[in-house]
């Protein structure tokens, strides 16, 4: 059956590497994508252009995700150029809303890395996509280019710019209680000095993580992780390790 339903295993493979990803299932994760790259590189696959572009886009998701969740984000930038070259290469063959899959995480790379001026430049690519794909992903790209124009320090950005991203999940019904708890943090935080802004992350850690154990918000924590941003904020440490 897996050659027979060869795009099948490939999937399973993604969504088995996803779920993995969710729970933080390091050791099942490392496992599974030992196991995917060995059948990525059978004749099977790589004879195949579907099904080896298909392999290459969740691998290279995979490897992404396996830096985040190591938390080696600078670690992790070294191997964006070499997807970037993939993906120009086969730019005819690719699912557009893949490749804005990976912008998002590329830019999660550069932010975890503390880079937020390139951060910002991918998130412009999917701001500025016109295909209407990924509501979702449009709202969260907007939330994260926000959070880099705050470590930015554009303060004359911010309070125009956080109406306008609040508006639009407004718009969207994509406002959970973990948006709606930055939003305020955001807002109250714009006259703080650094001093100041202390209590105000503490008190902000202390809402999510009571959130986080909440099922109706894990579509957030999945997509930003809010709460890694924060603690290294209070703890005063990087986001990586």
């Amino acid at each position: 059956m897996k050659r027979v339903e060869t795009s099948h295993h490939i999937k399973a493979m993604h969504y088995l590497l996803n779920a993995h990803f969710d729970l933080r299932n390091h050791r099942e994760f490392e496992r599974a994508l030992q196991q995917f790259e060995q059948l990525a590189q059978t004749d099977r696959v790589r004879d195949h252009d579907n099904f080896r572009i298909q392999a290459f886009i969740y691998i290279s998701q995979a490897r992404i995700n396996q830096h985040f969740m190591r938390g080696s984000f600078k670690e992790g930038l070294t191997i964006i150029p070499g997807i970037e070259q993939e993906l120009e290469q086969n730019d005819l063959f690719l699912d557009r809303h893949r490749v804005l899959v990976l912008n998002y995480k590329f830019a999660t790379m550069y932010f975890g890395s503390g880079d937020y001026d390139t951060c910002i430049d991918y998130l412009q690519k999917i701001i500025n996509d016109n295909t209407n794909l990924r509501i979702d992903l449009q709202c969260y790209a907007r939330v994260l280019h926000l959070m880099a124009h705050f470590e930015l320090g554009n303060d004359m950005l911010m309070e125009s710019l956080s109406k306008s991203v609040y508006r639009f999940m407004l718009k969207m019904k994509n406002l959970t209680a973990v948006e709606q708890a930055m939003f305020k943090f955001l807002r109250q935080s714009m006259p703080l000095s650094p001093r100041q802004l202390i209590p105000e992350f503490e008190k902000l850690l202390h809402t999510i993580k009571h959130l986080e154990k909440d099922r109706f918000q894990t579509r957030s924590f999945a997509y930003l992780d809010i709460i890694s941003w924060v603690e290294s904020k209070v703890y005063k440490k990087g986001m990586g390790k």
